[in-house]
């Protein structure tokens, strides 16, 4: 099975491939883009190790990056730089990134800011990757101090997603991209995608097929989150408004995973604790309907999800504090995304008093 979808913004429009075909077929396809290019292959260490027989990459091509969020830093962007440089590429030439989100965020920065930008192709083999970050172009490195803070909006040329790279990955890593999936079900409105998707509706019936890891469902689950997000994309490339709603859950869960100095807690799981205090903030301010919460509640908790106790597990003072760094911070406020109704979410801006008093 294959599905095509298309990206169109002011920037570049490209193509998104997903399928369930032989992965080889992918080394095929950017055999064909990269042509009398020369290429730079940033791969996971992992993905290359369980894949090196598929993507039959020479030395001289090949960057081998390790797992974590922390290695998403200035250090390796800088070595990947250097390695363009080694080979002399052009402007002409290209980077491809065949890994998770911290392989494509990199690439793409590093694509970005090679003589002023050079083309990219992403290939995620994760499930967060495949139905977030490896579309829409944002591009980053992280600082100690603050995840992401260092970026660019930089479209790839290309993205082709294979969920038979899902069979290889672990348990934690799918639940973590079940995070993201489970943020655009809460958000499906404010996408203004043409078309009702209903994906609140299908996540809540399909679980046991997500977990069995049922081909045509984990399709069907990819495809309706980059429905959402190309439609949010399309209109708002730059987050200069509508693009912010892809935040749901990340103002928090940012802080948590800078807190946590990227390794104790996987990103989708620290946007799922995001998105669990915003819920309960909006049902205690009386914006949602108890109808409503228990719903959403009850849907990520038949993912595997839990709700904490934020001030048994983290100083709230530090977290504030890392909050007010982020890149979202202005005039020394916070915005939030909130629930405000049924797949329908709204920004805020707090004070940090009013932040204080969420918690």
């Amino acid at each position: 099975m294959k599905k095509n979808l298309k990206i169109e913004t002011k920037s570049k429009n490209y193509n998104i491939q997903i399928s369930d075909e032989p992965i080889e077929k992918i080394w095929h396809e950017i055999n064909l883009l990269s042509q009398d290019k020369k290429r730079l292959f940033v791969i996971s260490k992992r993905v290359y190790k369980l894949y090196k027989d598929i993507f039959n990459v020479a030395k001289e091509e090949l960057f081998l990056l390790d797992d974590g969020e922390n290695k998403k830093n200035f250090d390796n962007y800088f070595k990947i730089i250097k390695k363009c440089m080694s080979q002399n590429f052009t402007r002409d030439d290209i980077i491809i990134a065949i890994g998770g989100g911290v392989v494509g965020d990199i690439a793409g920065f590093a694509a970005s800011t090679y003589m002023r930008g050079i083309d990219f192709i992403q290939v995620p083999t994760t499930l967060l990757a495949m139905v977030d970050s490896s579309v829409g172009g944002k591009t980053a490195i992280n600082l100690v101090e603050a995840k992401n803070i260092i970026g660019s909006f930089w479209q790839p040329k290309a993205v082709f997603i294979n969920i038979n790279f899902l069979k290889t990955l672990n348990k934690i890593q799918f639940q973590s991209g079940l995070g993201e999936v489970l943020k655009y079900a809460f958000i499906e409105k404010n996408c203004d995608y043409k078309i009702p998707i209903f994906l609140f509706e299908f996540l809540t019936l399909c679980a046991e097929k997500v977990f069995a890891y049922d081909n045509m469902t984990l399709i069907k689950i990819i495809e309706y989150c980059l429905l959402l997000k190309s439609a949010v994309v399309n209109n708002d490339e730059t987050e200069q408004g509508l693009r912010k709603i892809l935040n749901f859950g990340h103002t928090l869960g940012h802080a948590i995973e800078t807190y946590t100095h990227y390794k104790k807690v996987t990103h989708g799981q620290a946007v799922i604790w995001g998105i669990f205090f915003a819920l309960n903030w909006s049902y205690a301010q009386n914006k949602i309907p108890y109808s409503y919460y228990r719903l959403s509640i009850e849907l990520l908790e038949k993912y595997g999800f839990q709700n904490i106790d934020l001030r048994k597990n983290f100083k709230i003072e530090k977290l504030i504090n890392i909050m007010l760094h982020d890149k979202k911070a202005h005039n020394n406020k916070l915005t939030f995304i909130i629930p405000t109704d049924k797949k329908t979410v709204e920004l805020i801006e707090l004070s940090q008093n009013e932040i204080r008093e969420m918690f």
